[in-house]
């Protein structure tokens, strides 16, 4: 049965609640200040009613930008001041000076402070309180799994990594023949007569299925699995619960059938949403070019002192369908760095030089990759684009690698944004995962999702 002494807020449900009550504090805020003061700023002016709306949209922008609803940072106090000051500086600041829809900045400077104050107020004020209460593991969701026993400490682990309000107390094993001493004192073991007492017992919220073996699922356990779901509890698959919670397709759940069940997102034959796409890829392109001219005298510098070598150089990498094609960055490694043939590049590769480090970190080394996004080679937003070589061995290891060649591959990604270095054929796996739930979801909003991270990526110099 559900929770009587617990509230769990769903990943999604926690953001639409951070951006719901951000909006009504901010507000709520105002419009007390415009009752106090009579400065004839404040939002609720007849002259001025999109105000309101335009500050909220600044701050879901801003805010989105700066993490302030990245869930790991709003359950961190630290975190939420940074993430709080820089979304309420920066949203206030583009705020004052837009023009038309915002009132015209007042004379007194005390107007404004008391302006970003208020707002900066709101913000933290609510935000503390959320990390506070709200994100304390008194909100915790108790969870069952059903699986092997072999499966049992990848799962859980897997799991309460992405959301530490996920708890899972107990296992059934699904095993078909039952050890007699397990020795596994990770979870509760619950045997498969018992299940459903220790749900009503425990107020257990959901019951995740993950069992890749149908014989464990007795004639029993089945008809208390029925009587459970009847009674209003919540069962679930657990690639369905991976990936909602991981954003990231679990491919090593997936059986050899993937390429007939798996179902790729419409928007990759949306010619509206691909045209809107190459359109802004262009002018992109165009955009990039400008700034490389702006940069190229000052990098030509950094690369003949620290670098010692060409200014660009161009590798061999796979694109859509399979197509191999050449890439532009520049140096940021010094000269003949494969000698003994390729490999990975690693987070603290002797190779890369102090100045391609930086390059590395402010993404400024894949700025000549517009001039690939022009030709049509690369998208804006895609799979990070590998050395043939690698898709090789990955693809032996991993038939579905293969997919990500489905749509063209990008500067950035969904791979790039959440996961760092694939330094080894494992970590590729990953990177794997998060390429193909953009593959399966993508859309504008998740376009627009991985632009902010983008951003995010290149502020907080977080770059590869």
């Amino acid at each position: 049965m559900f929770a009587k002494n617990k509230i769990h807020f769903e990943i999604s449900e926690r953001k639409v609640l951070l951006s719901a009550l951000d909006a009504f504090f901010v507000i709520v805020a105002l419009y007390l200040l415009s009752i106090l003061f009579d400065y004839n700023y404040f939002l609720f002016e007849r002259m001025y009613y999109f105000s309101p709306v335009l500050l909220i949209f600044y701050i879901f922008v801003f805010g989105s930008i700066f993490e302030m609803y990245n869930l790991q940072v709003a359950s961190n106090q630290f975190q939420v001041l940074r993430s709080v000051v820089l979304t309420a500086t920066t949203s206030s600041l583009i705020y004052l000076f837009t023009p038309i829809l915002s009132p015209e900045l007042p004379k007194q400077r005390l107007i404004i402070f008391i302006f970003y104050f208020t707002l900066l107020g709101a913000l933290l004020a609510w935000r503390f309180f959320y990390a506070f209460f709200l994100a304390s593991h008194r909100f915790t969701q108790n969870v069952i799994l059903i699986c092997d026993q072999s499966q049992v400490e990848e799962l859980v682990s897997g799991l309460e990594s992405v959301d530490p309000h996920y708890k899972i107390i107990g296992f059934v094993n699904s095993d078909a023949v039952e050890a007699e001493d397990s020795n596994f004192h990770y979870v509760k073991e619950i045997k498969k007569e018992n299940l459903e007492d220790f749900v009503k017992n425990r107020y257990v919220s959901e019951i995740i299925i993950a069992s890749q073996k149908t014989d464990g699922i007795t004639a029993d356990l089945y008809q208390q699995l029925l009587h459970l779901l009847e009674s209003g509890n919540i069962i679930r698959e657990y690639t369905q619960v991976y990936e909602s919670k991981t954003q990231r397709i679990p491919v090593h759940y997936i059986s050899r059938d993937f390429y007939r069940f798996f179902p790729f997102s419409r928007s990759n034959n949306n010619k509206l949403y691909l045209l809107l796409i190459r359109f802004i890829e262009v002018l992109f392109s165009v955009l990039g070019m400008l700034i490389c001219v702006v940069f190229i005298p000052l990098i030509f510098i950094g690369n003949l002192l620290a670098n010692k070598g060409s200014l660009f150089y161009t590798q061999e990498r796979v694109g859509k369908n399979g197509v191999v094609f050449k890439i532009y960055k520049f140096r940021t490694m010094v000269e003949n760095s494969e000698t003994n043939g390729a490999v990975f590049a690693t987070s603290n590769d002797r190779r890369i030089t102090p100045f391609g480090k930086f390059m590395r970190k402010s993404r400024i080394d894949e700025i000549p990759q517009v001039i690939n996004i022009l030709k049509g080679d690369m998208a804006v937003i895609g799979p990070r684009p590998e050395r043939p070589f690698f898709v090789e061995e990955i693809a032996s290891i991993m038939p579905f690698y293969e997919t990500r060649h489905v749509i063209k591959p990008g500067i950035t990604g969904w791979a790039q944004v959440n996961y760092s270095y694939g330094e080894t054929i494992d970590e590729s796996l990953i990177k794997l995962q998060y390429d193909l739930y953009y593959i399966k979801h993508r859309s504008v909003f998740l376009d627009l999702s991985i632009t902010f991270k983008t951003i995010t990526t290149v502020l907080f110099y977080r770059g590869q």
